[in-house]
């Protein structure tokens, strides 16, 4: 009932931003009929636009799952940019420099990739448990070294010097993944990492002291959980779904190398998606999938109808924004109707 609740209210807050998009565009003064088209046509209406939504959706999924699950968890992780290029530059020299078999070394690249993501991520969990520093801080921190260090790899150290800008040299063609008529491989490995995350997160034991630790971390200290160590583990697993995210982008993307801006704004808008999502990993995939489906049709909304493509970033804030005042609104005045109700049955009782 709470996913749905989450579902709904989300779907509120999107019609209504929807409605204050076609005001935006008939001040522009272009047809907000003709722009829906468009973006419906290029986002949805045949096997090729949904199948680059779901190609956009597919980081968005995982690093909005990352957010998610240490949202939930009471953790402040918002490293998630800089975890998803670390994974990024892993796999693009792996890709380069291995020689194994195909599948193996695709196999091999995500697995390394996203464990070089969690490690990166599980820095300020250590920090946090051995030197009592904010993890806001400190995962902020860590997203300017990362975005620096990878650039400065990319363009001294592994340099292909071939390139017309700074950028890795490509990876081998074996370990590009394949592409099932314009669907790439790679949203599948981020639906079992959908079922893997919703598993680890209501069926097992650490998953359970995650939940804890959100819901009240005093309570679950009191119950025996180890707050600090799962501190950490809530981030190493956070950082290896973001730095898987960077490997997908490497192995199923378009350039197949790493370069400066591979990240875009995966990082920053899982941030947004868990927030839209109420934290749950179901919800917060959904959504994803809807930003992809934004993604997707801004191209044609730019191509068809000469509307910026930069008036989705704007949509989609403005989306965050209405979603989150309508389900704390409708909380509100759910809370107060209930509230009301039980008052009046007390009266009732002892009259």
């Amino acid at each position: 009932m709470k996913s749905l609740n989450k579902v709904m209210t989300g779907l509120i807050g999107i019609t209504i931003s929807f409605l204050i998009g076609a005001i935006l565009i008939k001040i522009q003064g272009n047809s907000p009929l003709l722009a829906y088209k468009a973006l419906y046509d290029y986002g949805f209406a045949s096997w090729f636009s949904l199948s680059s939504t779901l190609n956009n959706a597919t980081p968005l999924i995982l690093t909005g799952m990352a957010a998610a699950i240490a949202f939930s968890s009471n953790v402040t992780n918002l490293g998630e940019p800089g975890q998803l290029i670390v994974g990024a530059l892993i796999a693009a020299l792996l890709g380069y420099y291995i020689n194994l078999p195909g599948w193996l070394g695709i196999i091999v690249i995500l697995v390394v990739s996203g464990i070089v993501g969690g490690l990166y991520g599980a820095i300020a969990g250590v920090l946090k448990k051995y030197y009592k520093m904010d993890e806001f801080i400190t995962t902020l921190m860590l997203n300017f070294i990362a975005d620096y260090l990878t650039l400065y790899l990319a363009t001294y150290p592994f340099l292909d010097k071939k390139s017309y800008v700074p950028a890795t040299h490509m990876i081998k063609r074996e370990y590009f993944l394949p592409v099932l008529s314009g669907l790439n491989s790679s949203f599948f490995i981020a639906v079992i990492m959908i079922v893997i995350s919703f598993f680890v997160s209501k069926y097992l034991k650490i998953g359970y002291e995650w939940r804890m630790m959100g819901y009240n971390a005093n309570f679950s200290k009191v119950g025996g959980c180890n707050n600090e160590n799962n501190v950490i583990w809530v981030m190493f697993y956070t950082g290896f779904l973001s730095g898987l995210a960077g490997a997908l982008l490497i192995l199923g993307g378009t350039q197949h190398r790493f370069m400066k801006g591979i990240g875009a704004n995966y990082g920053w808008d899982g941030v947004m998606l868990a927030i839209v999502g109420g934290n749950g990993v179901i919800e917060t995939s959904i959504f994803a999938v809807f930003f992809g489906f934004l993604k997707a049709g801004g191209m044609g909304m730019e191509f068809e109808i000469s509307i910026p493509s930069e008036f989705i970033m704007v949509l989609q804030a403005i989306i965050v924004l209405l979603v989150v005042s309508t389900r704390s609104t409708i909380s509100y005045y759910g809370n107060r109707i209930k509230a009301y109700s039980k008052t009046k049955k007390v009266v009732k009782v002892d009259e």
